[in-house]
């Protein structure tokens, strides 16, 4: 069954399909920017609005939360109201919401601001992704749009250190968030005019009771994650996972029982689909644990400036462009089966050669097993991605976009938290205070190496550097053990591949 569109999208040119690819790619680069910016402002919104410690987390977690908990509601509700519909509404409030956040006057309002994004950013991703999937109809253009999407992505994740410090360095940090307006505002109006509007012809009704429950399932297994990783409240965390479970087994099977699901859950039968949605999750949460040491290490243990830290990464994502794609003419000819486990293994080579140094690298090297991995996982992303919306049927593309989505967001949590988790405990267990700290300096020393750097220059030259060396060595020891776990990660994604897509063309 076709979306009922379809025929209107079949008759667009080649260049009004491809210009309708630029103009998709707007909403694309902004939410992933998005992701990754805010850190650089921090700082400043610490000292303008004087947030709780408890107030700065949640300006940085609700975002995520409410984003991964929504992806799948808003994919479902973009096959039924309209795709392109729902990504007009979304990039409207996108844009509005940003301007509030912007000009935010105290913690509370920015909490609230963060949280609106999250809502009006789950309906833009799915969205873009599911309209290339009725607008290619041919699979070879839509194989390259699809590498174009997933490298804008990418490239976003990387941009957001390099366009927080340029902005940072001459705006206040409003200017993270008003960066939306000039991005979007193309998109609002060009919208209607290139991009042809697809949803499912048979909808069936809006299972409302279908929405918190997702939200239920994502949200509060996000947030376990991440309290879990931080070690601070394990009750609560073990609360919330159990909340997240229950919520998701009757999730699971109300989706099974009702006539007209929110989530297909016979998509995961097959399995290019499960397999490729396995294989983004794993990638991703390799890519964001690696991207956490790598940005401390470049910063904290080499002394780079956040900017020149961020610029050691650009060939890496440059690297990461270029492989997604050239991989679409290889993808054309040769089994995803091959393609990716092979794509792969370069990823798994840029990990062993930071592991076999035990952390202890230069800026140098780091960039080369930074573009390693972006040339492996750049590659494999493409052809999953692609065989994500090509499994699925044209009518349920937006909730198939969703899942693949939701990976990525799940990925990106994951892999902060479980390779954050191990990397602090190896700096914990290794650092080595010297004497005459205050009971302060000692926690703050102790627990990361950023809180080391902080209280290093409040000690005399000679205390200080005493303090640093054992701070830095700590941090590459578990560096190390770190780069062997995303080694496995990534081998543990080959394998995947190699098993569930033996049938895929």
């Amino acid at each position: 069954m076709l979306s009922v569109n379809r025929t209107a999208a079949d008759s667009l040119s080649r260049t009004r399909r491809w210009a309708a690819l630029v103009v998709l790619m707007l909403p694309v680069l902004l939410v992933s920017v998005d992701n990754t910016v805010l850190n650089f402002a921090l700082p400043a919104i610490s000292e303008a609005l004087t947030p709780s410690a408890t107030e700065l987390l949640w300006v940085v977690d609700i975002y995520p939360l409410i984003l991964a908990g929504l992806l799948v509601p808003m994919g479902s509700l973009g096959d039924r109201l309209g795709r392109r519909k729902l990504l007009l509404i979304g990039s409207i409030g996108f844009g509005l919401v940003s301007v509030f956040a912007a000009f935010a006057g105290s913690a509370g309002q920015l909490i609230l601001a963060r949280a609106l994004l999250g809502f009006f950013g789950a309906m833009l991703m799915p969205s873009t992704l599911s309209l290339l999937r009725n607008i290619f109809t041919d699979r070879n253009e839509r194989r390259l749009a699809i590498a174009v999407w997933a490298s804008a992505f990418s490239a976003g994740s990387a941009l957001g250190p390099v366009v927080g410090g340029l902005l940072l360095g001459s705006f206040p940090w409003g200017s993270v968030f008003l960066l939306a307006v000039p991005m979007l505002l193309p998109l609002v109006i060009l919208l209607p005019i290139l991009i042809p509007e697809s949803k499912d012809p048979n909808p069936g009704k809006i299972d409302y009771l279908s929405i918190p429950l997702a939200l239920g399932t994502m949200a509060p297994f996000v947030f376990s994650i991440k309290t879990f990783a931080e070690g601070a409240n394990v009750p609560l965390a073990v609360i919330t996972l159990l909340i997240g479970l229950a919520c998701g087994v009757t999730f699971v099977r109300r989706q099974l029982r009702i006539e007209s699901p929110m989530l297909d859950m016979t998509l995961f039968r097959r399995g290019q689909f499960s397999g490729a949605v396995l294989i983004n999750l794993l990638s991703v949460v390799a890519l964001v644990g690696g991207l956490f040491f790598v940005s401390q290490h470049l910063q904290l243990v080499l002394g780079l400036k956040p900017f020149d830290a961020a610029l050691v990464l650009v060939p890496g994502l440059i690297v990461m462009i270029i492989a997604g794609l050239g991989v679409v003419p290889v993808a054309k000819r040769v089994r995803p089966s091959i393609v990716i486990p092979v794509a792969l293994l370069t990823s798994i080579a840029g990990y062993v050669l930071v592991a076999l140094t035990g952390g202890d690298i230069g800026a140098y090297e780091m960039m080369v097993a930074f573009a390693l991995l972006g040339l492996g996982i750049g590659a494999a992303e493409t052809v999953s991605n692609e065989l994500i919306i090509s499994g699925a049927p044209p009518e349920k593309a937006g909730a198939a976009s969703a899942v693949s989505e939701t990976a990525y967001e799940l990925g990106a949590v994951l892999g902060t938290a479980t390779l954050g988790t191990v990397l602090s405990a190896y700096y914990r267990a290794g650092v080595v205070l010297p004497e005459g700290l205050t009971p302060e300096q000692v926690h703050a020393a102790g627990e990361t190496l950023g809180g080391a750097a902080n209280v290093a220059e409040t000690l005399p030259p000679d205390l200080a550097a005493t303090l640093l060396e054992s701070a830095r060595h700590a941090f590459d020891s578990g560096a190390g053990v770190v780069a062997w776990i995303g080694a496995g990660l990534v081998a543990a994604a080959a394998i995947v591949g190699v098993f569930t897509l033996r049938n895929a063309r």
